[in-house]
């Protein structure tokens, strides 16, 4: 080493000293902050320290077994209480108990509650018929009233009343606003649909309901200028 040049030689030994640190560092890692990894622990597989094996908990610097109770399994992570309970029950503290689902009701997928089946509503712990009134029907979502109104109608209440569209107007499927929108032409005044006044150079705007100005007219107040 000592026919090389000076510069090379340093480079030489450094790039030696930093692999020594990283294996170094990398056994540090693998036994954890206190240099040991504890019995039921396995080195992480990804940064550095350890990590508890499935069925055992981190506490204080160590390994514990997880007891785990009736209709539960170990979880497949060191951290929290370690074990999840089986698919038809829930937690009730340190135990598993069965999901009660009362009647007209069903487990759902995910194993840990109930939903209400089609023409049925949850109210409190049960599940009760809807009371579909005239002019609407049953509603595919479990939430809510259970039922929507049918076209023309909307839900005022427990009940469905008729919308009321003015003359040169038409209905909207929407659950917000009045119901009915005015014709191309029209807008909305006090429940009626009246014919849009438009000043000189303009046209209709893409609602339909209301004027833009021509180019190169600008809108100032109720009409339209040159600036």
């Amino acid at each position: 080493m000592s026919s090389l040049p000076r510069p090379k030689v340093v480079f030489i030994l450094s790039l030696f000293i930093f692999a020594l640190m990283v294996l170094a560092l990398g056994e540090y890692g693998a036994r954890g902050e206190t240099g040991v990894i504890p019995d039921n622990a396995r080195a992480k597989g990804y940064g550095s320290g350890w990590e508890c094996k499935r069925g055992y908990l981190k506490v204080e610097g160590a390994c514990s077994a997880i007891s785990v109770p009736a209709n539960a399994y170990p979880a497949s992570t060191s951290y929290g209480r370690g074990w999840q309970c089986k698919h038809g029950y829930k937690s009730a503290g340190e135990a598993c108990v069965a999901i009660k689902i009362p009647p007209n009701a069903y487990l759902k997928p995910s194993g840990d509650s109930w939903r209400c089946e089609r023409a049925y509503r949850k109210v409190d712990d049960t599940c009760t018929p809807v009371a579909v009134p005239p002019n609407g029907y049953l509603a595919d979502s479990a939430y809510g009233l259970g039922w929507k109104c049918e076209r023309g109608y909307r839900a005022t209440g427990d009940i469905c009343s008729e919308i009321k569209v003015p003359a040169n107007g038409y209905l909207v499927d929407t659950t917000h606003g009045s119901g009915w929108k005015c014709e191309r032409g029209f807008h909305a005044i006090d429940g009626e649909c009246v014919v849009l006044k438009m000043p000189k150079n303009t046209h209709l705007d893409y609602s339909g309901n209301n004027w833009d100005c021509n180019k190169p007219y600008r809108k100032q107040r109720d009409k339209c200028t040159l600036f």
